[in-house]
This record gives structure tokens, C-alpha cells and sequence, in this order.
């Protein structure tokens, strides 16, 4: 693929200095702990919890259009199938290190496997990611293992690369493809199930809190699922749009449009789950659902959800997506995408920070003369930092994959 050197100079230089402030944001958690974060007595949960399932979504709805190719056969999607398996595993990479880095005691995590508590969800949800790492791992080498074993003959960094994962595999015949296809079907649809209980299991973590009515509900396992599946979809279509190899031939047209059109739809069904979250509480008018959604919508941060949510999520990729002009171009089909990604960081925030901010007590605040006793949340440089530092190295990783590993968008006849 051609690629232009300055555009990719230039993406390097930000994921270095993306790095350089991640590097001083680790400083800080490993020096301070959590001192310099933001949250506090009432908001509990900030921008790392939020990235954490941001970028969770993210995995989960990659691995699910994967497994409309691997595990139900729909052979429109073959030629990204490899690189949204590959999208799933960086994406769920960058999710853990959010999560690890939110943790009060960051070397005890391995407590959840030693000495578990088999009532806890969320020690459910760490064995199903654990579960989920392995699978996405076994099947991304099943899937990509002949590849590995021709570019293992090549020269360079590329092929010491291959000739490592190989695992000692030298079998180019056709009877071990057919073999290697029916191991990842099999790890498909296992996936399936898998992919849909971890997120699910997210939802379904904010959904048991019954302190907090914002989130106490059972459609919340519903709205994870079907938000994974548009902010993943809206990833690879931006991916596969503006930077595919074969762009300009009918192929890459004719995805690129159906890409388009699953991700309307899906920003479509999305918007109709949140309208019904959000005027089903509105309309009952009960202060603990309601408060929550009026400082979002409201509230100092109100822009996060008129311009980002709606705007940015709804409104840019419904006319991009839906107007005839701009949904065959697949520049504009890409910028729709894009629009997706970015909006759902406003949307995760939105999740976890204004139900966080709605006091329990009436007069908490007053009560309590506290910096940390506040409602007001706006995330401190070690968060920031730390976070753009966790998105620089899974940029890093990503394009060092997409370059050095068999991942790049296929071909009809490849597929």
C-alpha cells in the first residue's frame, strides 16, 4: 500500500509525543497514587473507567462483525474479517491497561484468580476477559498462521517477525487450511456468546447498582451490546475507508457503501435505545432517574451531549450516512465513521459521571466541608496524560500490526 511519508511521519511524531505525556502521567500514578486524580467522595468513577469500557465497546463490536465472517459465513465482510480481530485485541488491550491503571492496589489484580468471590460481577466480567484475550489470540494465529509461514521466508523485520509466530509450523497445504478454518469457525462462534456475556456483563455492572437509579436498569446490558457493535463498526468502516489498498476498485466501493449502511443502521437502533432511556425516565419524572440525565444535558458539561452525543453521534453520520451525495464517496463514509468513534468517548463519559454526581443525600455537599465533597468532576493532568499515553501506545501497536502482521484489508480473490 502506498502511503504518504509525511502523513506517516507525522502520525508517528503525535504517537511519540502521545507517549512522552503518557510517560509523565505514569510517573505521577506510580509516585502519587490517586492524590492527583479529580474524583473524589461522590464521583468515584472518572475518565479511566469511562475509556475502560469506551475501549471495551470498541473490542466487542470489532470481534462481532469478525464473527458475521467467521462464525455465520457472510462473505460481504471477508476482506476486514482479519483486521477487526486484530482491532478487537489492541482495542482490548487498551481497555485493560485503563482499567488496571484505575485500581486502588494496580498488583493485586491477580487476586481475582487466587482468591475469588464467585458473587462478584466483576469478577466475572475479569474471567471473561480473560477468557475472551485467549480466544481472540488462538484464533487471530489460526486465522493468519499460513501467512506467517510464507512471510517467514522474507527478509528484515517482517520476516523474523513471522518466523517467530509461526510456532515451528511449516504446513502450507490445503488440507491445514481447511483445518485452520474449521478452528476458527469453532473459536467463532464461541466468541459469539463470549463477546455478547463480557459486555453484556458490563452493562449488566452498572445495571445491579441499585444505589443509583440511572443506571439500575435492565436495558443497560441491551444498550452496551448495540453501542459496541456502532462504535466498532464505525472504527473499522473509517479504517477501511481511508486506507484500504485497493481503493478506486468497484470491490472497495461496494464495501465501503454496505459498510456505510451497517452503520447507519446501527447508529439508528442506538439512538431509538437511548431515546427510550432517556424519555421513559424524563416522562416519569422520579427526581433519582431524572437528575442524573438533566446534568448531563444541562449541566456545565452540556456540550458533551448536545455536540458530541447527538451531534457528532447522531446527526453527522445519519446526514453522511443517509444523503446521496456523500454516502458512495468513502472519504465521507470514512468521516462518518469518525464521527462515531469520537462521539462515543462522550458518551461513555456520559454513563459514568452524571449519575456519579447526583448526591444520595439532599444537602450532602453542604454538609460535608470537603474539596473532594463535590459534584463537579473534570478530569486532573495525570488522568489526561496517563489516558493519551494508554491511546498512543495502542496507535503504536496498531500500526506497527497493520504494517508488519497479515491484517491489511483483503481482496476478493484472497478472501
Amino acid at each position: 500500500m502506498k502511503t504518504n511519508k509525511g502523513l506517516t511521519l507525522a502520525y508517528w511524531v503525535i504517537v511519540a509525543l502521545m507517549l512522552v505525556l503518557g510517560a509523565i502521567g505514569l510517573y505521577w500514578r506510580l509516585t502519587f497514587g490517586h492524590r492527583l486524580a479529580n474524583y473524589g467522595q461522590l464521583i468515584v468513577w472518572g475518565l479511566w473507567v469511562a475509556m475502560y469500557i469506551y475501549f471495551i465497546g470498541l473490542s466487542a463490536g470489532a470481534f462481532l462483525i469478525s464473527a458475521l465472517v467467521y462464525a455465520f459465513g457472510v462473505e460481504r465482510f471477508r476482506p476486514i474479517a482479519r483486521l477487526a480481530l486484530f482491532t478487537a485485541l489492541v482495542s482490548l488491550l487498551v481497555a485493560l491497561l485503563h482499567i488496571w491503571f484505575d485500581l486502588g492496589h494496580m498488583a493485586r489484580f491477580y487476586e481475582v484468580y487466587t482468591r475469588p468471590n464467585f458473587l462478584s460481577m466483576m469478577a466475572w466480567m475479569v474471567w471473561l476477559y480473560t477468557g475472551y484475550f485467549i480466544l481472540l489470540l488462538v484464533e487471530f494465529w489460526f486465522e493468519t498462521r499460513q501467512d506467517f509461514v510464507r512471510w517467514s521466508k522474507e527478509p528484515g523485520l517482517t520476516g523474523a517477525i513471522s518466523r517467530l509466530l509461526t510456532l515451528g509450523s511449516k504446513d502450507l497445504s490445503a488440507s491445514s487450511r481447511a483445518r485452520d478454518e474449521k478452528v476458527v469457525k469453532v473459536l467463532g462462534t464461541i466468541g459469539v456468546p463470549l463477546a455478547v456475556m463480557f459486555h453484556g456483563g458490563v452493562g449488566a455492572l452498572f445495571g445491579v447498582v441499585s444505589a443509583r437509579p440511572a443506571w439500575h436498569s435492565g436495558l443497560f446490558p441491551l444498550i452496551f451490546l448495540v453501542s459496541a457493535l456502532v462504535s466498532g463498526g464505525g472504527l473499522l468502516t473509517a479504517i477501511y475507508a481511508l486506507l484500504a489498498p485497493n481503493r478506486g476498485t468497484a470491490e472497495y466501493q461496494s464495501l465501503v457503501r454496505d459498510l456505510g449502511k451497517l452503520v447507519l443502521g446501527l447508529v439508528l437502533l442506538d439512538a431509538l435505545f437511548t431515546f427510550a432511556e432517556y424519555s421513559i425516565a424524563l416522562y416519569g419524572s422520579i427526581p433519582g432517574d431524572v437528575a442524573p440525565l438533566l446534568a448531563a444535558m444541562t449541566g456545565p458539561f452540556w456540550y458533551v451531549f448536545w455536540i458530541g452525543q447527538v451531534g457528532l453521534g447522531v446527526v453527522v453520520p445519519v446526514v453522511l450516512l443517509g444523503w446521496n451525495r456523500t454516502n458512495r464517496n468513502p472519504f465521507w463514509v470514512g468521516v462518518a465513521g469518525l464521527s462515531v468513534v469520537f462521539a462515543f468517548v462522550g458518551v461513555r463519559l456520559n454513563i459514568v459521571v452524571p449519575p456519579l454526581s447526583v448526591p444520595e443525600l439532599r444537602g450532602l455537599v453542604q454538609a460535608v466541608p470537603s474539596a473532594r465533597m463535590t459534584t463537579l468532576y473534570v478530569p486532573g493532568a495525570m488522568e489526561w496524560f496517563l489516558s493519551i499515553g494508554i491511546i498512543g501506545l495502542g496507535m503504536g501497536l496498531y500500526a506497527l500490526g497493520y504494517n508488519l502482521l497479515p491484517v491489511k484489508p483483503q481482496a476478493a480473490k484472497e478472501a
